[in-house]
């Protein structure tokens, strides 16, 4: 089971980074990631595959004065 901004999700098959940010309505734009404690960067999202045993932060950046 994946952990995912600590909660444990299940995936019935990997899938890419970007994917399952897309689907779970995240604005590329406006995030980063941490998969099992590294930063990954934006270009990865597409070759990078989310699995059962990893674990990923997602921070949204926000704006403000």
């Amino acid at each position: 089971m994946a952990v995912i901004n600590g909660i444990t999700v299940v995936l019935t098959q990997p899938v890419s980074i970007r994917t399952y940010l897309l689907e779970h309505n995240y604005r590329l734009d406006r995030i980063a990631v941490e998969l099992n404690g590294s930063i990954l960067p934006k270009n990865s999202y597409d070759t990078t595959a989310l699995t059962d045993s990893d674990v990923m932060e997602i921070v949204n950046f926000v704006g403000g004065g």
